[in-house]
């Protein structure tokens, strides 16, 4: 029998195909979010790696054999399938492994109306019915599934939140890692004859013949860097594996944190929507918080995870929030992320001020950061009191993993919530101190 507890995360459902993650599981998840939902119909939709058909298939016979009808997008982003969950007022489920390696896949679920199922809030009790799903025979309806395309409607609601007039010539170049982002970026990009875009690894191909599809990591994004010098483009954008995440490069090469992205976006919100409140996760640059506030802004500081992010974001009435890990959220768009309407809100303010990325970036990049460091220990709770007592002395948190302030610097350790990582992220004052720090740091957890 499949281990339910194994591939069942914090906020998705990830494994490894077919050992971890096969099409008897993708079947149980199936009778599993049917019976959750309760609603007379599902929206599903899969990305770019060879098992996703197989499991889509198999999920769908557990929908339609508790009566639930499906409409199948076939290829799609994240992003496109949370737009659809949206705008169809319907639950939806996606494929994807999101930017882990080929042999992953897994299921990013929300009810109707896009809203967040993480394991607070829902994805416990359809771990649960899966399991009693197991084993038992399911007969699926194929009369049930209907296919639908709604890339076209996707654009045309992602171009919904630039206006059109403001925008000038750029030349943008967009490295979708051979995943979902060369399906959605031309659809988006073809709309905009402003624009001259060129887009590296656009075709779909799940075994990542290029490089992996994790633009967080700095390797994954040399190639983008090269090309944006040697073409003299003015920005390059690297999208993920299911394109709901995006980085920016600046026309001097150099990449832009999700963070200064953040703070970016935030200034563009509370512009158009003065005195709105704004979401940043805890890993986030101080200088988020600060831009927000100095810009007329209310703030408040969230756990990692989309599936938080969004409820938080219902509770306060959150117009935008962003993520250091280059999620961003808009209350506009159902509170989903989506990579594309980040980076085209960015290109837009690019030519409305007149600045290129460079100088656009420079008023809210205050301090040095470490980077996301990914350790991987033997015992991750072990290793983390380890590093609460040494740093004892000084204010800590716990909303994720353990947050230690002090004072002009201030680190963060976690857990990897979808990989066997501990994951340090670092900031302070000067380039200097960040180094210096890391190193003790660093020597403290592998000790």
């Amino acid at each position: 029998m499949p281990n339910l507890d194994a591939v069942v995360k914090a906020y998705d459902v990830r494994g490894t195909v077919p050992d971890q993650f096969d099409e008897s599981l993708a079947r149980a998840f199936g009778v599993a979010f049917a019976t959750y939902n309760k609603a007379p119909l599902v929206v599903v939709a899969h990305d770019m790696r060879p098992s996703g058909p197989d499991l889509v298939a198999a999920f769908q016979d557990g929908v339609t054999s508790c009566g639930v009808s499906v409409v199948n997008l076939g290829l799609a982003s994240t992003d496109l399938l949370y737009f659809a969950s949206g705008s169809m007022n319907a639950p939806g489920a996606m494929f994807t492994a999101s930017h882990n390696p080929a042999q992953y896949n897994g299921i990013k679920m929300c009810a109707a109306g896009a809203k967040s199922i993480g394991i607070d809030s829902g994805l416990r009790d359809i771990r649960e019915l899966a399991r009693a799903a197991l084993g038992q025979p399911v007969q699926g309806d194929p009369s049930k599934v209907s296919k639908r395309n709604m890339l076209a409607e996707f654009a045309a609601h992602v171009l919904s939140f630039v206006d059109t007039s403001l925008l000038r010539p750029l030349r943008v170049v967009a490295d979708t890692a051979n995943g979902m982002g060369g399906l959605v970026v031309p659809a988006v990009f073809d709309r905009l004859p402003q624009f001259d875009v060129e887009i590296m690894y656009g075709e779909l191909d799940g075994t990542f013949p290029n490089h992996p599809a994790d633009p967080i990591q700095p390797a994954n994004q040399r190639d983008l860097q090269a090309r944006v010098l040697a073409g003299k483009f003015d920005v390059g954008l690297a999208f993920d594996g299911d394109a709901d995440r995006v980085f920016l490069v600046d026309e001097l090469g150099r990449t832009v944190s999700g963070s200064t992205t953040t703070a970016i976006l935030a200034k563009v919100f509370l512009r158009r929507k003065p005195g709105s409140m704004i979401l940043y996760n805890l890993i986030s640059s101080r200088a988020v918080r600060e831009v927000i506030h100095e810009n007329g802004g209310k703030s408040q500081r969230t756990k990692n995870g989309h599936s938080y992010m969004k409820g938080i974001m219902a509770e306060t009435g959150a117009v935008f929030a962003g993520e250091h890990s280059g999620h961003y959220y808009f209350a506009d768009n159902y509170r989903a992320d989506s990579g594309l309407i980040a980076a085209l809100i960015v290109l837009e303010e690019m030519c409305r001020t007149g600045l290129p990325l460079s100088k656009l970036r420079e008023p809210v990049e205050r301090y040095a950061s470490s980077g996301e460091i990914n350790t991987q220990v033997k015992d991750i709770d072990a290793v983390i009191a380890r590093v609460a007592e040494k740093y004892s002395k000084f204010p800590q948190d716990r909303l994720d993993g353990l947050t230690v302030d002090c004072g002009d610097w201030w680190f963060n350790v976690r857990a990897s919530n979808t990989e066997p990582l501990l994951r340090l992220n670092l900031e302070a004052a000067t380039r200097e101190q960040c180094d210096t720090q890391v190193a003790e740091l660093l020597q403290l957890i592998t000790a």
